[in-house]
């Protein structure tokens, strides 16, 4: 499938308490690569198998929670037209100089309706992924911890669902590959621009401007037990898992980093199409849904966000 317009999620900046900390998690931990530092004190992360230069960035806060999530766009003609969408819609849009974000071109910046800001841009610096382009071996050597192969997606949470759907189909492209429907309200949405069961997915709350997780994808089902082995041995605090989902059908693990923000580390066995149904689950197969084996909804996951 031929990927334009949206190509991806780039990277999100996730608001931390103490950035040492949060650096030894997601480095040691989950086996991020730390690339820079900025003279804001903001620290530049990349999973290993990414050549973009980063797709983390921590940023010293009072509170955690996430400040902004981007996505990279195939061409400045792509830029241009949803910039143009962007406004159409209504949506408060600035222009970010080249830099601001080391090693990142200019950014469109936009609100949703949900409250989030999210970015658009369509150049960032290769870093590379330690392995050369011709004759590549399956990995590098000197991975840490989880091993996380990329930045997946984000889950958030807000209020206007409805909104901030309509944003994304109407003004991004994006299609609805995955949905929670009470009758004929929307619950959940999950989004995606790419053949991924989704690159960006929504909660209907009451709260505006919440994220409920980070996602990173890991390569195979041994891989997030090896996940589960490593938050006991180092004492993360563990949310829910190994388990896996009905939604999006990810074998799946939950987790909080030092400041509170909730981590997910999983491997995928789904994809989608331009063609492809969307796939619609009912209240009544909600744990299912979420926690396909024990089909029991857990609070603290439903309701703890930052």
């Amino acid at each position: 499938m031929a990927i334009t317009g949206v190509m991806r999620p780039g990277h999100v900046m996730l608001n931390v308490l103490d950035i040492d900390e949060s650096v030894k998690h997601y480095c040691e931990h989950m086996g991020l690569i730390e690339t820079d530092r900025d003279d804001q004190g903001r620290v530049y992360l990349k999973c290993w198998d990414e050549h973009d230069w980063f797709s983390v960035v921590l940023q010293k806060n009072d509170s955690p929670g996430m400040d902004h999530m981007a996505f990279k766009v195939d061409n400045q003609a792509s830029l241009l037209r949803f910039e143009e969408n962007l406004k159409k819609f209504g949506c408060n849009v600035e222009r970010i100089a080249a830099g601001e974000l080391n090693h990142c071109g200019e950014r469109v910046r936009f609100d949703s309706p949900t409250g989030h800001t999210f970015e658009l841009y369509t150049e960032k610096e290769v870093y590379g992924n330690g392995l050369p382009t011709t004759n590549p071996a399956p990995w590098p050597e000197g991975l840490q911890g989880m091993q996380a192969v990329r930045f997946d997606h984000c889950l958030l949470y807000g209020d206007d669902l409805d909104g901030t759907v309509k944003l994304f189909v109407e003004a991004l492209e994006f299609d609805v590959a995955e949905q929670v429907v009470d009758g004929e309200l929307q619950i959940a949405a999950f989004l995606s621009c790419s053949h991924k069961a989704h690159d960006i997915a929504f909660i209907r709350n009451e709260e505006k401007n919440k994220i409920h997780h980070a996602s990173f994808l890991l390569n195979t089902w041994e891989n997030v037990l090896r996940a589960a082995d490593i938050i006991s041995m180092k004492d993360i605090p563990l949310d829910i898992g190994p388990t896996r989902h009905g939604l999006t059908r990810g074998q799946t693990i939950y987790f909080f980093d030092p400041s509170g923000n909730r981590n997910e580390v999983f491997c995928e066995d789904s994809y989608r199409y331009p063609d492809s149904p969307v796939l619609t689950w009912t209240p009544d197969h909600l744990g299912q849904a979420i926690f396909y084996h024990s089909r029991e909804l857990n609070d603290r996951f439903l309701n703890v966000v930052t």
